[in-house]
C-alpha cells in the first residue's frame, strides 16, 4: 500500500521529506530537546504511531487538534512544556490510549470525559493550575469552563463601557 502523506524533517539543517511514514515510526521519542515553538500538525499525521513523547522541551501554543487521528496511540507525554489553551476533545476518543502526561503545563479547560479520560490519575493533569474537573479535585465553574467564553464577554463589556462613555 502506497501513502500519499509525507512529513518534513529538519536535521543539521537538512529538509529531508520522509515519505510512506505510516510505516516507519511506530515510536517517537523527543523528549529534553529544548525544542520550542508549536507542536507541527504534521505529527497528527502519523497514524500508526504507538507511543509519542515530546515531553521536557519549551513547546507553546495548543495541542494539536488532529492528535485525535493517532488511533493506535498507547502513550502520550506532553508533559513539562508550556502548552496552551483547552484539551481538545477529540483526545477522548483515543481508545488504546492507556499512558497520557499533559502535567506541568499552561493548560486551561474542563478535561474532557469518555473512554479512557477517565481512567488516568490526577498526576496526569496537575501542574495545570486553568485545568478542571475529573480526575482533578477543583470543579469546573462557567468561567473555568471556557476562558475563551469570557474574553469575549470582557471584551463586549469594554466596548460597551466605551460606547457609552462617548
Amino acid at each position: 500500500m502506497y501513502y500519499q502523506q509525507t512529513v518534513m524533517v529538519t536535521s543539521k539543517g537538512l529538509n529531508v521529506e520522509l515519505v510512506k511514514i505510516q510505516t516507519i515510526f511506530t515510536s517517537i521519542d523527543f523528549s529534553n530537546n529544548g525544542f520550542e515553538g508549536e507542536i507541527p500538525e504534521s505529527i497528527g499525521n502519523l497514524t500508526s504511531l504507538y507511543i509519542l513523547n515530546f515531553s521536557s522541551n519549551a513547546l507553546t501554543g495548543p495541542i494539536p487538534p488532529n492528535f485525535g487521528n493517532l488511533t493506535h496511540v498507547e502513550s502520550l507525554d506532553l508533559s513539562h512544556n508550556q502548552l496552551t489553551r483547552e484539551i481538545p476533545f477529540q483526545l477522548a476518543g483515543l481508545s488504546f490510549l492507556s499512558v497520557l502526561k499533559l502535567s506541568f503545563n499552561k493548560l486551561v479547560g474542563k478535561i474532557p470525559s469518555g473512554n479512557q479520560f477517565q481512567t488516568f490519575p490526577p498526576s496526569s493533569f496537575e501542574g495545570n493550575d486553568g485545568l478542571c474537573g475529573s480526575p482533578l479535585p477543583k470543579e469546573c465553574t462557567r468561567i473555568s469552563e471556557s476562558p475563551q467564553s469570557v474574553l469575549r464577554l470582557q471584551r463586549l463589556m469594554l466596548n460597551l463601557i466605551g460606547y457609552y462613555s462617548r
